[in-house]
């Protein structure tokens, strides 16, 4: 888990929830989100979770008795703001390339990359509710993304960049991710990763580039401003 956001709620099953969560998904997903402008790309629109809804309070326990896995795809984490900002300030890093959002999420980044120009954008995400996450979320934006449930890591890609925001939050899943990342690289794909100072981020062949203050709610992290730095693997 990246976050305490589902902890220590008391909340009881809702049956209409459950039943919403097996037989129609973007139902569930207009029931349970708001239409919303993150902090640091307020140009964009997504679909998000708050504390107005019953999906924010839902413990992980509760989600698994639904049959949803924890809904990383209702948050704007603080990784893929500042790598979403990165990339409209900086179009050239994507324009007119063919680019894949690792661990899509919500598809902010994807749709970012979309908005700056980037020839083909493909979202990434073993978890099947993004599929229809992020489909609404481009819908909103007005662009056009394709998406893939394939596990990506240590495949080669049909890209030229890579994007990922917020994937260093666990150690078995960096030690994944590094050597990905570097191999990539070395086939000379441009791999720009998103980071709020989680404990596992590399500590070598990287570059900042860029580093903001991102508003995120405390429920999900442990600060209202996380520093995050988008760094390049060399």
């Amino acid at each position: 888990m990246r976050s305490a956001a589902w902890a220590g709620s008391q909340i009881l099953r809702n049956p209409r929830i459950e039943a919403s969560v097996r037989t129609d998904p973007e139902r569930f997903i207009l029931d349970n989100t708001g239409i919303m402008h993150p902090p640091h790309v307020p140009e964009l629109s997504l679909h998000l979770a708050t504390e107005a809804h019953e999906l924010w309070l839902k413990t992980e326990e509760e989600l698994e008795q639904i049959g949803l896995p924890p809904p990383f795809w209702a948050f704007a984490w603080a990784g893929g703001q500042g790598l979403a900002r990165y990339v409209l300030d900086h179009t050239e890093s994507v324009s007119g390339k063919r680019v894949v959002d690792f661990a899509s999420g919500s598809g902010l980044v994807a749709i970012a990359a979309a908005k700056a120009g980037a020839a083909t954008v493909l979202a990434a995400d073993i978890d099947p509710w993004t599929e229809t996450a992020v489909r609404m979320n481009a819908g909103l934006n007005g662009v056009d993304i394709g998406f893939t449930h394939a596990d990506l890591i240590g495949r080669a890609i049909e890209a030229d960049v890579l994007l990922a925001g917020d994937v260093f939050y666990d150690r078995a899943f960096a030690d994944l991710l590094v050597p990905w990342f570097i191999n990539l690289t070395d086939r000379g794909v441009s791999v720009l990763v998103g980071d709020p100072g989680r404990a596992y981020l590399p500590k070598q062949r990287l570059e900042a580039l860029a580093t903001y203050q991102v508003t995120v709610s405390r429920a999900l992290e442990d600060s209202e401003v996380k520093k995050t730095t988008v760094w390049r693997f060399l």
